[in-house]
């Protein structure tokens, strides 16, 4: 069995990232812009703005229309909780907490919930460190 960092990257094929900025200089919208070149289907979850990278954005987990595979947390590790409550309502394959982003008890309730989860890593880097690929504009992020 694959490690779970590669069989998130590998079974996933819809990405819901919460907290995707628009701002093309933030981490989220570099590491989103690869994955979507990468292949994989980019759901933007901000209430804040309409339509990232070309995606209707939806203002939560529970508005988005379509099965999710992975849920991308790009939010502030005290804020990741209801995050992870709504992934578990929706039923979500997997939870991909990006660099920086901890919340212990969080994971533990999606594991218990039988969503794996990674944590404090970055998608993008380990998606480019075992498959390769992607657009060589895109600029790993600074954090």
């Amino acid at each position: 069995m694959a490690d779970i960092v590669e069989r998130q990257l590998k079974e996933s094929k819809t990405i819901a990232v919460v907290g995707l900025s628009p701002k093309s200089e933030r981490d989220s919208y570099r590491v989103a812009r690869y994955l979507q070149e990468a292949g994989y289907r980019i759901i933007p979850v901000n209430p804040a703005v309409d339509e990232v990278l070309g995606e209707k954005s939806y203002p939560d987990l529970k508005s988005v229309p379509m099965s999710i595979d992975m849920v991308d947390v790009f939010r502030r590790s005290e804020q990741v909780p209801p995050v992870v409550d709504e992934a578990i309502q929706v039923g979500v394959k997997f939870i991909w907490m990006q660099d920086g982003v901890i919340h212990e008890e969080a994971a533990e309730k999606a594991r218990a919930a039988g969503i794996p989860v990674v944590m404090n890593n970055c998608a993008m880097r380990e998606h480019r460190r075992r498959f390769g690929g992607g657009d060589t504009e895109t600029q790993a992020p600074s954090s």
